[in-house]
């Protein structure tokens, strides 16, 4: 699976990073970058909590 993020809905609140900061950082601009855009298996359900909780729904998962 692969991380897909839309910077233009993204306002940078941090919430994926604290669920899944090894995929997920807000810079010091207020930026969110994508650490690791594959996601491994054993990753997967903390990246899917990280994507569900973002309130812009910024985050999406494909294939």
């Amino acid at each position: 699976m692969k991380i897909e993020l839309d910077r233009g809905k993204c306002t940078g609140l941090g919430i994926c990073e604290s669920l899944a900061p090894c995929h997920f950082e807000v810079n010091d601009e207020g930026e969110l970058q994508v650490l690791k855009e594959t996601v491994t298996e054993d990753e997967r359900a903390e990246v899917e909590e990280a994507v569900a909780g973002c309130p812009t729904e910024a985050l999406r998962l494909s294939e």
